[in-house]
């Protein structure tokens, strides 16, 4: 029987990354996600006796993560303004073709409605099955799988009504 400390060590080393990047998709700042992954790893730390199987540790942490996030726009009051996000534009990096299409890409994931674009992003960017997105989101596998294919039926819709400029920016 592994110890605990080993059994943490052997988490954060196998899973740091994904659960980086999953934080960094949800807040897009790195500081943040580095901020979120802590936390999670920290809350893992406290409750590590309470995960019997470790063929679940991902989607575990994934949901301390979710959770970890959530509690973040509790604590905080944000000020609106009245602008539109797609108005803003970037002024200094310099945007090839994929980075286009990656950023259209996000944007339209962006504005799918919360219960398409969350299991998309949990499979897509976690590489999650159906049953564990059901899981972390405590819905029905059925109900993933019909989610997940609107989803992708939804982005198929907006491309081919709106195709990707491929090497035009007019920022």
């Amino acid at each position: 029987m592994m110890t605990k400390q080993v059994r943490y060590e052997a988490l954060v080393k196998a899973l740091h990354g994904d659960l980086y990047r999953y934080a960094y998709w949800l807040c897009h700042e790195k500081q943040v996600a580095e901020d979120l992954v802590q936390e999670t790893f920290l809350r893992a730390w406290r409750a590590l006796d309470s995960l019997k199987d470790e063929k679940a540790a991902k989607s575990w942490l994934i949901t301390i993560l979710r959770r970890e996030n959530a509690r973040r726009f509790e604590r905080k009051r944000f000020d609106m303004s009245e602008y539109e996000e797609a108005n803003i534009t970037d002024t200094k990096s310099v945007t090839t073709e994929q980075e286009l299409e990656n950023h259209w890409l996000r944007e339209k994931i962006a504005q799918l409605p919360p219960e398409y674009s969350e299991p998309l992003i949990l499979q897509v960017l976690g590489g999650f099955s159906g049953e564990d997105i059901a899981t972390m989101l405590d819905l029905n596998k059925n109900t993933v799988m019909t989610r997940l294919f609107r989803a992708r039926n939804q982005l198929k819709e907006a491309l081919e009504a709106e195709p990707v400029k491929r090497g035009i920016y007019n920022g």
